[in-house]
């Protein structure tokens, strides 16, 4: 088995454990030694009894081959995460619950977590580093770009592309062929049925941007 850590001791860092717990149950595939967190309040503590091994700046003195999930759900934070680590010793996993209906034609990249529940149809481009959290729907040709974080039941159409940084709120939806900025954030139930420009925030029904 493949050890393997998690970057994030909070809520949703457990969630990945437990994650990477029903992976296993289904077929042996990860060695869970523990969390990497910068908050002086989580470190050197142990969490649903693993311990939070050290700060994320420890990760570049890891000396054996090891799996890093990054259970982040900031997406600008991410990637300045991602850009602090250059140990050749670490690799980024993607993993996915078994329950999830995954199509046959799709093209998922490293370092994702897709969690239960979650449906991809078919033709789906998935890039580096997202979340797509708890029973989202992702339709046919959708292109979802770098740190994306889609949270619970959001349902995204056909033909829709995401791109760079993305922040997907609870239970929010995207009418079909439709563009979303890069960084741009979707507010927890909004409907877009307009392209977003980069960086601004959606909210409402229909999806209206806020005022700087």
């Amino acid at each position: 088995m493949k050890k393997i850590a998690i970057i994030g001791a909070g809520g949703f860092g457990r969630e990945v454990q437990m994650l990477i717990e029903q992976i296993n149950q289904e077929k042996k595939q990860y060695e869970f030694i523990g969390f990497f967190d910068d908050n002086e309040i989580l470190n050197k503590k142990v969490i649903n009894d693993f311990p939070v091994i050290g700060k994320i700046k420890d990760i570049n003195n890891i000396r054996e081959e090891l799996g890093i999930i990054l259970a982040i759900g900031n997406t600008k934070l991410k990637k300045e995460i991602i850009n602090k680590i250059n140990n050749p010793n670490i690799f980024f996993p993607t993993i996915i619950h078994p329950d999830v209906i995954l199509g046959e034609r799709n093209v998922i990249e490293y370092g994702n977590i897709i969690t239960a529940g979650v449906i991809l149809t078919t033709n789906i481009k998935i890039g580096k580093f997202n979340i797509i959290n708890l029973a989202c729907t992702i339709g046919h040709d959708v292109i979802i770009k770098d740190f994306c974080s889609f949270m619970p039941s959001v349902n995204i159409s056909g033909e829709v592309i995401i791109n760079n940084g993305v922040y997907i709120g609870t239970n929010a939806t995207i009418i079909n062929q439709k563009k979303i900025g890069k960084w741009a954030t979707i507010g927890a139930g909004a409907v877009i049925i307009k392209d977003v420009p980069d960086g601004v925030t959606v909210v409402g029904n229909p999806g209206r941007i806020l005022d700087k």
